[in-house]
């Protein structure tokens, strides 16, 4: 039955809001329809606060479903409100392109490609946006939208709350992608676009666009936003963004993240981002009392669906012999510095910094002086430390930041 997709994302908590979910629930029975979520194109990979949106086109995929990747070719050069206090950074065209290729190699990772009935359909709202008139997208479109209502949506709403500067351009935003709603129903037969609860004031707008002008029912339905326990937004690190792609966050480093998971998050997480079947899940999250054995369930399942098994499991040894038997795991994040440099020495406080290890140097001093910093297992208690050659071992150095951040310089 196909209505288990819905069902499934009710079990897993993946559901929010919905137009009409009884509606939804009767088409979707007995067809199989075709989804979209948005994409913005702000960067060269997604990364892990994109991912709850990412296992629901799975999902979408298991119970027979096609989903359409829309990569906003055309709303990047605009850039959502939502959720945002400023302005984004204005991206060339050229810059966006590049973006969505590497954005692309991901989600052919992430995403079934064999079959195909439900291999994902990708589309660049830039081939339609790119050729708009202003003036006939004004009169045949501006005319269903009322300033009054879109005053009401949060992504306006806050921001001029805050007293935040709002551009014209940004408050167009909302109507560009419904719009793009609009053209993937009469492209693609899209009945249904999902997205973050956030976009929920964009999505009515696109469900209310086809049914004025093409008067047809189509529906929208939100996710809940994750918020990590400490209130902190999903995805975010002191090192920055959890990226999607191995060249910007190694399998490794990706492990250890879900494996560093909060206590409180972990069985949610479990629902969200594992595609451990529903009885196993249950009987794991009542029964299991270890819960670093769930968070290293979490990390080899997460890793496993963007990595592959393989890379799960090296890296589950790699923190094993990292942490229990204080050795040098292989797949480590790795940093190179050449000889030449390292004859010369570096400050701790400077080769910290210079590889991101820490975000401040005013950090790397908190953490020397509470004895969280170890050149190849050993405290280093002097901020004036030098690192040089004499501290290589096997062509390698290792530093370690606390108990569970560990990191190998290479010496070329």
């Amino acid at each position: 039955m196909k209505n288990d997709f819905l069902s499934e994302m009710e079990t897993r908590g993946f559901l929010n809001q919905c137009t009409d979910l009884k509606k939804l629930k009767e088409i979707t029975q007995n067809n199989a329809i075709a989804a979209y979520i948005g994409f913005d194109c702000t960067a060269s990979s997604l990364h892990v606060g994109s991912l709850l949106q990412i296992m629901i086109l799975r999902l979408l995929q298991k119970h027979g479903h096609r989903p359409i990747v829309l990569l906003g070719g055309g709303t990047t050069l605009i850039g959502d409100p939502s959720g945002k206090d400023s302005t984004r950074k204005i991206l060339n065209k050229k810059e966006i392109k590049k973006n969505i290729i590497g954005i692309k190699k991901i989600f052919n990772k992430l995403l079934f490609t064999k079959n195909k009935k439900t291999k994902p359909i990708y589309v660049d709202n830039f081939s339609w946006l790119g050729g708009l008139k202003y003036i006939d997208f004004l009169r045949d479109i501006g005319k269903h939208f009322t300033i009054n209502k879109m005053l009401t949506f949060d992504s306006v709403k806050l921001r001029l709350e805050r007293e935040q500067s709002l551009s014209y351009m940004e408050f167009n935003y909302m109507i560009l992608q419904a719009f793009d709603f609009y053209q993937l129903f009469k492209k693609h037969n899209c009945i249904l676009q999902l997205g973050g609860s956030d976009q929920w004031g964009n999505i009515i707008n696109g469900v209310e666009l086809v049914r004025r002008v093409l008067k047809k029912e189509v529906y929208g339905l939100t996710t809940p936003l994750i918020t990590l326990s400490s209130g902190v937004k999903m995805g975010k690190t002191e090192k920055g963004a959890v990226w999607l792609d191995k060249n910007l966050f190694s399998a490794y480093e990706y492990w250890q993240f879900w494996r560093n998971t909060d206590d409180q998050d972990v069985k949610k997480f479990l629902r969200y981002f594992t595609e451990i079947n529903e009885n196993d899940l249950s009987d794991l999250v009542e029964n299991e009392k270890d819960v670093n054995h769930l968070k290293r369930i979490l990390a080899n399942e997460a890793t496993k669906i963007l990595h592959g098994e393989k890379s799960a499991l090296e890296s589950e040894k790699t923190a094993n012999e990292t942490f229990k038997k204080g050795g040098v795991g292989k797949n480590l994040p790795e940093f190179n510095i050449s000889k030449s440099k390292l004859e010369k020495g570096i400050n701790i406080i400077d080769l910290l910094y210079s590889n991101k290890i820490v975000s401040s140097k005013s950090e790397a001093r908190r953490a020397i002086k509470g004895r969280g910093i170890k050149i190849n297992n050993e405290i280093i208690l002097n901020e004036k430390e030098m690192i040089s050659t004499n501290n290589i071992k096997e062509d390698i150095i290792k530093i370690s930041h606390g108990k569970k951040k560990h990191y190998l310089i290479k010496v070329n």
